[in-house]
């Protein structure tokens, strides 16, 4: 049934973003000067329909392989095809035929907008619940992305099992999500209108981060996060009080992540290598890597870092031969809405 509401609300009561009642499904405006420079060059019918409520473009990413969950119309698809460039390649997967058949008829005009001799994108019709149901290889995407698309998803668990038999090892999901500050009570999951908004589907912050664990995503990395202020008093007297943040979160596929942060006396060197990322990189909202910076970490951001695509951007000091205890400043309260330790790298 909830398939059936969603693809009824985003393919033929949307019309546009225009149409969208909250501002649950809408991206900030402020956006790095490179990422305004690729979204200049996507079709204006793409952008008409998108309704994403975050960023979903980690670093470095030339020559990657990516997967959209819920790719709609396809802005983040093609986004991604010019950041990937010609020997990357980015796949869309969509359950709405009308999002899908705007997504397609502008293949050919994105390879000519990024000058590409061939398009690098494709786009399927299927469930993200039901990834085993399309023609994708178990470990071939480096990353995968979704844009505010998971809080609709009847069944979360099966797309995060899914998410992580396709990655590499050493790969990430970087997506970004509505949460909730609360349990959403059941009633709520029947109204349309509050499902389509991506409010009532929403999961609650700590239950997204177990869940995320038992998928074999421990340690799930929140990268930023901002509150949502529905602005609509028909919506809000529905919600009764529960709060909403928007939040991107990563989430890598890595042996050896353990479910706290464990101090084993590493410490990372940023080299200043990344493109666009010349003077700092942020790995997450508590760790922001300065160029020439010896920071310490904990053994899972040591992994983060050495074991993924970032490890030639780094210089590492350390071993797990002796551990040293709790890395200082780990928590367990909800994480949204504190301020980042900008360059200081105390808690994971």
């Amino acid at each position: 049934m909830k398939h059936e509401v969603v693809r009824d609300y985003y393919g033929k009561v949307l019309q546009g973003s225009e149409d969208l009642q909250t501002n649950a499904c809408c991206t900030p405006e402020d956006m790095p000067d490179y990422l305004k420079a690729v979204l200049s060059k996507i079709h204006d019918d793409v952008l008409a329909r998108y309704y994403g409520c975050g960023l979903v473009a980690p670093q470095d990413l030339t020559g990657m392989r990516i997967l959209d969950l819920g790719s709609g119309s396809g802005r983040d698809v093609y986004a991604l095809a010019g950041l990937v460039g010609p020997e990357g390649y980015v796949v869309g997967v969509d359950m709405t035929d009308e999002q899908l058949d705007v997504a397609r008829r502008h293949v050919d005009f994105h390879a000519d907008a990024f000058g590409y001799a061939a398009p690098n994108v494709e786009f399927h019709k299927g469930y993200i619940e039901k990834l085993d149901e399309l023609e994708l290889e178990d470990g071939s995407f480096d990353i995968i992305i979704s844009n505010c698309v998971i809080n609709l998803s009847p069944d979360k668990e099966a797309v995060l099992r899914e998410v992580y038999r396709l990655l590499k090892p050493g790969g990430e999901m970087y997506f970004s999500d509505v949460y909730s500050d609360r349990r959403v009570p059941n009633e709520l999951l029947d109204d349309p209108v509050l499902y389509g908004e991506c409010l009532s589907g929403a999961l609650y912050w700590n239950d997204f981060e177990n869940l995320a664990k038992k998928t074999g995503f421990n340690d799930p990395r929140l990268v930023e996060d901002r509150v949502l202020t529905i602005e609509n008093p028909e919506i809000e007297k529905k919600l009764e009080g529960i709060g909403f943040h928007s939040a991107t979160y990563r989430l890598f596929k890595l042996d050896g992540l353990e479910p706290a942060c464990e101090d084993y006396g590493h410490s990372a060197k940023y080299k200043g290598t990344m493109e666009n990322a010349p003077e700092f990189f942020n790995l997450d909202k508590g760790h922001r890597f300065r160029v020439g910076v010896d920071h310490p970490v904990c053994g899972n951001t040591y992994l983060m870092l050495a074991d993924s695509r970032f490890a030639t951007h780094f210089e590492f000091t350390g071993s797990f031969d002796a551990h040293l205890g709790l890395f200082e400043g780990c928590g367990s309260a909800i994480p949204f809405g504190k301020n980042s330790s900008a360059g200081v790298s105390s808690c994971c």
